[in-house]
């Protein structure tokens, strides 16, 4: 409680230096469209994670993520549930605006990694940006008669160049998995950071960027351009580029989806 505490007055530190920045459940902020707009905060290990988003000066997005002290890497479970392979910590997007198509993110610490085999099976994080609320992610099972709704494919137009829908990876809460079989990891490298997109029923359900726990503690500072489908759906804000950042005045760090175009 003293770490969330002491967190909260670092954080009146930093809203005090953006004077556009307000924090869900406080007083409106001044200025409604440009600026920078936090979401909920959650302590996670040792430290606390927030979300938000940047709105340009025309107030509309630019991007969207989620950040989390340096402490936040220590204290973090190692014994996650017995029905799942990790440890969710799942924020609401800021009140004060929407960005469609997006409704919650979630942060899922896997201690263990993850299928499959020898490519994810170490301790990293996967960022989830949801496309659907979060009760209806509470339906999805990933079992039963419910695994050929998760595993139903996207339209060819909906799939990213060079994605592949692998057997097995529906999970529940979540749906499926497409990931990229170009990506390092899949080609006798260690895994450092990849991105995948996700469905359910044939919708895209989520966006995802994926970060091995040793990877960030070699704090980096990047930003990685994503393969891109030939159209969407749902209309909405989508990224170009993701980033995963570390600031060392501040000592956090900061996973994001970039160059947000309405599409």
């Amino acid at each position: 409680m003293l770490r969330f505490i002491t967190f909260i007055v670092m954080l009146s530190t930093f809203m005090l230096s953006y004077p556009s920045v307000g924090v869900s459940g406080n007083a409106p902020i001044t200025q409604t469209k440009a600026g920078i707009f936090l979401g909920e905060v959650k302590q996670m290990g040792d430290g606390v994670v927030w979300s938000w988003v940047i709105n340009d000066a025309k107030g509309n997005p630019s991007s969207l993520g989620i950040t989390f002290t340096e402490t936040a890497l220590s204290g973090l479970p190692e014994n996650p549930p017995s029905d799942m392979p990790y440890i969710e910590y799942e924020l609401s997007l800021p009140r004060q605006i929407k960005v469609a198509p997006y409704i919650h993110i979630v942060v899922d610490w896997n201690p263990h990694g993850h299928i499959p085999p020898g490519v994810y099976d170490v301790p990293h994080f996967d960022f989830h940006f949801y496309m659907i609320a979060p009760s209806e992610r509470n339906k999805i099972t990933a079992e039963g008669a419910d695994i050929a709704r998760s595993d139903k494919k996207l339209p060819a137009q909906y799939i990213p160049p060079g994605y592949i829908l692998p057997a097995g990876t529906h999970e529940p809460r979540m749906g499926s998995h497409w990931v990229d079989p170009s990506s390092p990891e899949f080609n006798k490298q260690p895994f450092t950071i990849t991105f995948i997109y996700g469905s359910y029923n044939g919708e895209m359900t989520f966006l995802e960027p994926m970060a091995a726990r040793a990877f960030l503690e070699t704090r980096p500072n990047i930003t990685e351009k994503i393969k891109l489908p030939a159209a969407y759906k749902k209309r909405g804000f989508y990224p170009t580029a993701y980033s995963i950042k570390y600031d060392p005045k501040r000592k956090e760090y900061s996973v994001s989806l970039e160059g947000l175009t309405y599409r």
